[in-house]
């Protein structure tokens, strides 16, 4: 890996960002009828997604652990991740756009997109070269069938 920042710190470090954005930032506030109903919404998917991904790791019997990617034994290609690559990192995301809807600042969907600039480049491709060493070609086979996010 090239860095050692654990996904879930690093959701909270876009999400503290977010909130400092929010508070003073003079500009870029914004409001629409359903605004709060639609960041719930999105708030219980990224519960709801990021849940049956752990679930599903946890059942199979492989390593839940995002420093250690080398410790999975199996690959994962059904349930939510028939739909998605990296679904736990996906519910990350889902949050913070919950997040960002509920602060009602229209920059932190910059922020957010950093945080899937950052996963893809520090967490995701390093995970990504290692499953490809390990599982070949049945990986890149998943990869062609599936999206990194969704």
């Amino acid at each position: 890996m090239k860095l050692k920042v654990p996904p879930a710190l690093v959701m909270l470090i876009f999400g503290g960002t977010m909130f400092l954005l929010d508070r003073f930032l003079p500009v870029g506030e914004f409001d629409f009828f359903g605004r709060n109903q639609l960041a719930w919404i999105l708030f219980a998917l990224g519960v709801i997604v990021g849940l049956l991904a752990v679930l599903q790791f946890w059942t199979g019997k492989t390593s839940l652990d995002p420093m250690h990617p080398q410790k999975t034994s199996r690959l994962m290609t059904k349930g939510v991740y028939n739909f998605s690559r990296n679904p736990m990192y996906l519910g990350l995301l889902l949050l913070l756009l919950a997040l960002g809807l509920w602060l009602g600042n229209a920059f932190n969907t910059l922020v957010a997109a950093g945080f899937v600039s950052y996963m893809n480049h520090f967490q995701i491709q390093p995970e990504e070269d290692m499953l490809q060493q390990k599982f070949g070609k049945e990986y890149r086979f998943y990869c062609k069938l599936t999206r990194r996010w969704f």
